[in-house]
């Protein structure tokens, strides 16, 4: 049986658990907190020096409570993220 969109999250964020992100994660994390904050990330602080799973998370937010301008967003986080591991 194929696993949901939601448990292959899951298991990025196992994956990504006290992995540094690469630069471009960063900076795709950073974007989320300058574009979305207050609409999608308004209950989260931006860290300056983000884990993996720290970013998938925003993603998660980014899909959830962001909007469908959030989402492509959302999508290269995500993206970025199963590349880096």
């Amino acid at each position: 049986m194929a696993g949901t969109a939601l448990d292959e999250l899951e298991a990025l964020k196992d994956a990504g658990a006290g992995r540094p992100a690469p630069e471009g994660i960063v900076q795709l994390y950073h974007e989320a907190f300058r574009s979305f904050g207050a609409e999608a990330l308004w209950n989260r602080s931006p860290s300056p020096d983000p884990r993996i799973t720290q970013a998938l998370v925003v993603a998660d937010c980014l899909r959830r409570q962001g909007g469908m301008r959030a989402r492509p967003l959302a999508g290269r986080i995500e993206a970025a993220s199963r590349a880096a591991l």
